[in-house]
Formats: C-alpha cells, sequence, structure tokens
C-alpha cells in the first residue's frame, strides 16, 4: 500500500494525439526513452530500427500521430507527462508477430500492451498499474476483448532490470491481469479478458 507521500498527485490519462505530441517529447526527452527509439522497436525489424534509431523514429512515430493513430496512452500529473504506455491491436507490430517467446496464444483478436515509460520521479509509485487500467478501459471503449502483455518476472531474489521497458508481471497481476501461457522462464504472457459491463 503505498503512503499518501508516495502517490502522483491530480493524476489524468489521454490518448496519444497530435495536440499532444509536444508532451510526448517532453517525457521522452532528447534521447526518445531509450537510445532513440521513440517506441519504435516492436513496430520494425532489427535492421530498419537500427538505421532510424534516433530522429527518424522519432518522425515515424510522429508520422503515425499525424495520420490519426492513437499509439499510446499519456499520464500526467498536474498538467505534466509523467508516464508513457504503448497499446496497439497486436497485429500493428510486426516484430511481436514474429516473435517465437512470444508467439500468439490462439487465432482471438487482442489488443497488446508493450511498452512503459515513467519519469524518474514518478517511478515505484503504482503508475504502470493506473496506466495498465486505463488501457483496458480505453480498450473496452474500442470494442476490444482482450488485452495482453508481455511483461518480465525476475528470478526469485532478483530485482527487474532497468530496461524493463514491457512492465513486470507483479504489475500486471495488480490491474488484473492472469498468466495466459510461459514459455520462458521469466517472460509470461499476460491476458485481461474484458467483461461486459
Amino acid at each position: 500500500m503505498l503512503s499518501k507521500e508516495d502517490q502522483i498527485p491530480s493524476l489524468e490519462f489521454h490518448p496519444l494525439t497530435p495536440d499532444r505530441w509536444s508532451d510526448l517529447v517532453n517525457l521522452f526527452g532528447k534521447h526518445g526513452a531509450s537510445g532513440g527509439c521513440w517506441c519504435m522497436w516492436w513496430r520494425l525489424n532489427r535492421s530498419e530500427f537500427m538505421q532510424q534509431r534516433g530522429d527518424e523514429n522519432k518522425k515515424a512515430l510522429k508520422s503515425m500521430v499525424d495520420a490519426g493513430n492513437i499509439p499510446g496512452i499519456l499520464a500526467y500529473s498536474e498538467d505534466q507527462p509523467v508516464g508513457w504506455c504503448a497499446l496497439a491491436p497486436r497485429e500493428t507490430y510486426p516484430t511481436l508477430e514474429r516473435s517465437r517467446l512470444l508467439k500468439r496464444v490462439d487465432d482471438k483478436p487482442v489488443w497488446s500492451v508493450v511498452c512503459f515509460f515513467i519519469a524518474k520521479k514518478s517511478r515505484r509509485k503504482g503508475l504502470t498499474v493506473k496506466l495498465l487500467k486505463t488501457a483496458i478501459d480505453y480498450v473496452r471503449k474500442k470494442g476490444g476483448k482482450i488485452i495482453e502483455g508481455y511483461p518480465v518476472e525476475p528470478k526469485k531474489g532478483q530485482t527487474p532490470d532497468p530496461f524493463a521497458y514491457t512492465g513486470t508481471a507483479s504489475a500486471f497481476r495488480k490491474a488484473g491481469f492472469v498468466e495466459a501461457v510461459r514459455r520462458s522462464e521469466t517472460r509470461p504472457i499476460m491476458r485481461y479478458v474484458i467483461r461486459e459491463k
């Protein structure tokens, strides 16, 4: 349970639209969240990703947003961007579709949560769980039935990798996700099935 001091004040969540692009840029910083990724890791093959790393990835993501695609949700605290959750229908992530470890569980249509980025001052305050719950509501409004994540689950006694950008299994469990399949000791596929309200 988080103490009052640990809670993030005045949280709001908004889909990333063109008018919020500058907020994402401010959150990600000049290095694009993780060494020039700009949340394109799952959208490109490895050679394309390496060629585009940095400004070209940034331009590619901006083009998607400008075209009306919503690649994720921004979290705000007191009107400042503090967190990001990338999600979209699974088929929009070609690298995920090619993964042997994270291959499809079945042929049901799913939305995929593929990464998070949390501002340093807002980490370890439960924001990932809140972003996941917001993602569930967003997918429900879009008519989706299943939302999936691909978090890491560190071995007992180990702390999560600082680059655990796909989230941790414990955060997904706290948001109500359950394990669907595990093809690796440290990499479960987690699912949330959306029930009609």
